[in-house]
């Protein structure tokens, strides 16, 4: 691979109005056939005279070439004051040390409001006209109450960080949050979708999320080397809150497993992509979706559904909440007690006072 790489010419260019990457290498047999096997979806351009690729993240990375800064293009936009306050707030959140996905999540949500705000500096903002701010979010642009929640954490986080400022915050009206209860799959639908997946890989993946419950970003960054089966735990490494912790290895799953590495041989993570890389949450939880309509299972749900069934089975089994908590790696005893809400055993237990009269 690297040696392919190392003679192709790559150009970032646009074809067809889209963003691509040209790839340009004298005329080679050998060269064309492991080129064409590494990427089988290159197309050929007569125009550039060269073979290109869509110009994206997953791309880019197996290209070796560095990834686009989305927010350096963006911020090209924005006042000059707001371009030095999205930087501050880009290194505050790396200082922090919080995970990529925040860090993408909260600039870009702060960056919608330096984008309105054109040339007025987002530190002069008062209480009131951050409330005038998340009205307009609700009434005009139709945000949802998760999403208010989101853009409001965003920009409180910078008042917090950069600013030094949670004063602002303490009268900034936050909406109703809904008190929406998991989705869960009954023990016999489980089984059903078990019984409906052929593929050994995707059955892994299922069987996997459900019985040791795990958040589909530990699934998709589990390594083999922490599946220990003689002590039969896993290490769930740098989780939610960036914290560790141990779960229980199936009995039932150890067959399964030692057939999978043997067919699949993974070298590092345990669910990989095409050509070695980290299996990705889009492609798992298509891969439960795809499963879902094999069994004929109709819910609107998804693959973090294992999870939610995976405490309410442990639950309605009589297992502590305790160690409920603690198997899913929940920081407050109160996150777990939602299941209580969920569990049919335990609702099915209280009797209408009708049936006693």
């Amino acid at each position: 691979m690297e040696n392919l790489l190392d003679n192709i010419q790559l150009i970032e260019d646009e074809h067809r109005n889209s963003k691509v990457i040209l790839c340009k290498f004298p005329y080679n047999i050998s060269m064309l056939d492991a080129f064409k096997k590494q990427f089988p979806s290159a197309k050929w351009s007569k125009s550039k005279e060269a073979w290109y690729l869509p110009d994206n993240a997953l791309y880019r990375k197996r290209l070796n070439v560095p990834q686009k800064d989305l927010l350096q293009e963006k911020e090209l936009e924005l006042y000059e004051d707001n371009k030095r306050a999205l930087h501050k707030f880009k290194n505050a959140l790396v200082q922090k040390a919080f995970s990529e996905n925040t860090k993408r999540v909260y600039l870009n949500e702060f960056f919608q409001l330096l984008k309105l705000l054109k040339t007025k500096s987002v530190d002069s903002l008062n209480t009131d006209q951050l409330n005038s701010y998340f009205l307009y979010c609700i009434q005009k642009l139709k945000h949802s109450e998760n999403q208010i929640y989101s853009r409001m954490n965003a920009v409180k986080c910078y008042f917090k960080l950069v600013l030094h400022n949670e004063v602002v915050f303490q009268n900034v009206i936050r909406p109703k949050a809904p008190k929406t209860l998991p989705k869960v799959l009954s023990k016999q639908q489980v089984a059903l979708l078990f019984k409906q997946t052929n593929n050994m890989k995707h059955l892994l993946l299922l069987k996997m999320a459900y019985g040791m419950g795990l958040r589909i970003s530990e699934l998709v960054t589990l390594k083999v080397e922490h599946i220990n089966l003689d002590r039969m735990q896993v290490l769930i490494q740098h989780a939610k809150g960036k914290k560790d912790r141990y779960v229980n290895f199936p009995d039932s799953l150890v067959r399964l497993y030692l057939d999978y590495l043997m067919s699949y041989q993974p070298r590092t993570y345990v669910f990989e992509g095409q050509y070695g890389n980290q299996y990705t949450s889009r492609s798992a939880q298509a891969t439960f979706k795809k499963c879902m309509l094999s069994a004929g299972l109709k819910q609107k749900i998804g693959i973090h559904g294992l999870r939610h069934s995976f405490a309410t089975h442990l639950l309605e089994a009589g297992t502590d909440l305790v160690f409920i908590q603690k198997l899913l790696g929940h920081s407050q005893i109160k996150t777990t007690e939602i299941y209580a809400k969920v569990s049919t055993k335990i609702i099915s237990k209280v009797k209408s006072p009708l049936d006693s009269l």
